[in-house]
């Protein structure tokens, strides 16, 4: 899909302003502004067929350098909406992992418009931390992820910190970051 794709133009928007932009993500500025994240809009009709497209997604970057392509945002626009759904598939995904052997090579992170952490009911802010236009699964080489962790001073904070940063939001700038939440 090309950048003209307003599905992926919709992808880009919010990580320039909410991942970005709020600094929920520290290793994500560098690889945006690098261009090496590879954005792909899924046109899976079905779990089996998403699983597939998740594994030649790992084969892509398998086959290229971080130079090249440091992270893949794989974007579901019309696959599993439904966040039970999306959280059952997570689990498929991790077997996936397991079963090619990409455990400890390949992360797979989570986004979704309806993300809800254990223990939260769905109208709490910290929610908004992971919640994307888009269902998303984000393809993360683990030593990319290392690296930047052993960089960064106290990463144990950064969940904490974007809680934080997302529950001091007004009214007004959720719905500016997220207009897709809000019918806007």
């Amino acid at each position: 899909m090309s950048d003209s794709d307003p599905v992926i133009s919709q992808v880009k928007q919010w990580l320039q302003d909410v991942v970005v932009g709020l600094n929920l993500c520290p290793f994500a500025r560098k690889p945006m502004r690098s261009g090496q994240i590879r954005y792909v809009v899924s046109d899976a009709n079905s779990n089996e067929v998403l699983l597939e497209e998740l594994q030649d997604e790992f084969e892509v970057l398998d086959r290229t350098s971080e130079e090249e392509v440091e992270t893949t945002l794989l974007i579901l626009p019309t696959q599993l909406r439904d966040f039970h759904d999306y959280n059952t598939f997570l689990g498929e995904a991790e077997r996936l992992l397991q079963r090619q052997g990409y455990e400890g090579v390949y992360q797979v992170a989570s986004f979704h418009p309806h993300y809800q952490f254990a223990n939260t009911e769905p109208e709490d802010t910290e929610n908004l931390t992971n919640r994307s236009p888009y269902p998303i699964l984000h393809l993360l080489r683990e030593k990319s992820l290392e690296r930047g962790l052993e960089n960064y001073p106290d990463p144990e904070s950064i969940p904490h910190n974007n809680i934080l940063r997302v529950e001091a939001l007004t009214e007004k700038e959720k719905r500016a970051l997220f207009p897709y939440l809000f019918g806007g």
